[in-house]
């Protein structure tokens, strides 16, 4: 028996107390609504309406449950208004992965948009790295992230991807930074600096791949997880890195310069789980998507106190 629609019928014959304009009410004609009420009746054990009489009135056990009725018909739009928003992804919980190197206002712009696109989601951010990330995708300990391709794994789904032109990341003193732009064949004799090829296998071997194409094979390839430490070997001569321009902008004795024919580029965009996919995970992939694009300076006037956010944000050690 569907409960609930027979409920449904109930309550507008009670609130009418006339069953040819309840009928037209629910676009159904009399009879049935006459045997859904019957049903109901049969199913309760009791009589829900005095029919005695040319007017239909509620007897003492349809008055008792006119009120429980209405409220539990409520409770079920309620119900259902409340599985739209999770299907729509705007409720629940949402485990979200994000470079290590992610710049501060690109996250906050990240955040504040997914706040007003989606207040009611709860926003579990960790910082891993793209090699993390792809494990845990397909593992389904995570929802969706932010990966820097080439990505080879199956099963992923992928956002649109935002493409950062690389360049040479040299001390100011040297000599190539007095060019307006480097050819790689220019760095031969030098050591690369990138991060470890664990963080991101199929970038770490592009990157190779590209560097030979174009005469630049690496004395030695250095790992560096931390932007600090990076810089450190720059600093110290004899080691070159690859990197967009704003990461020079963090270290002021460290000059960026383009790379001639731009060889290079990042190519970043969220993922996530081909088949059952979080709800959520495309809206994140093209807010994602916007903020990288829009690549917003760091403000420079007063400080803004931003809003409350609904979630906590995790960070995870890199493995």
């Amino acid at each position: 028996m569907d409960l609930l629609r027979h409920l449904r019928h109930f309550v507008v014959v009670a609130r009418e107390l006339h069953f040819g304009r309840a009928a037209e009410l629910l676009g159904m004609a009399q009879p049935p609504l006459s045997q859904s009420v019957q049903r109901l009746e049969r199913e309760l054990a009791v009589e829900l309406f005095d029919r005695s009489r040319r007017q239909v009135r509620l007897t003492t056990a349809g008055e008792l449950l006119l009120g429980e009725a209405e409220e539990l018909l409520a409770a079920e739009g309620r119900l259902r208004n409340l599985m739209r928003q999770v299907r729509a992804g705007a409720l629940g919980v949402l485990r979200a992965g994000m470079p290590p190197e992610t710049p501060a206002v690109t996250l906050r712009a990240l955040l504040d948009r997914l706040a007003e696109r989606a207040p009611g989601l709860d926003v579990e951010l960790h910082e891993l790295t793209s090699g993390e990330q792809v494990r845990m995708l397909t593992e389904r300990h995570l929802d969706v992230g932010l990966v820097h391709h080439p990505v080879d794994a199956d099963g992923l789904r992928f956002g649109a991807p935002v493409d950062v032109p690389l360049g040479v990341l040299v001390p100011r003193t040297s000599p190539l930074a007095r060019a307006r732009e480097v050819e790689l064949t220019a760095l031969a004799g030098l050591d690369l600096v990138t991060a470890p090829r664990a963080t991101a296998p199929g970038w770490h071997d592009h990157l190779l791949a590209v560097c030979r194409e174009h005469g630049f094979r690496p004395g030695r390839v250095r790992p560096a997880r931390n932007p600090e430490f990076l810089f450190g070997l720059v600093l110290a001569g004899g080691v070159v890195a690859v990197e967009p321009a704003a990461t020079a902008r963090r270290e002021p004795r460290i000059a960026w310069r383009p790379i001639v024919g731009a060889p290079l580029v990042k190519r970043t965009s969220a993922a996530w789980p081909q088949r059952s996919g979080h709800p959520a995970a495309p809206m994140f992939a093209q807010l994602a998507a916007e903020v990288l694009a829009d690549a917003e300076p760091t403000p420079s006037g007063p400080a803004v106190t931003p809003a409350r956010r609904p979630w906590p944000v995790l960070f995870d050690a890199a493995g």
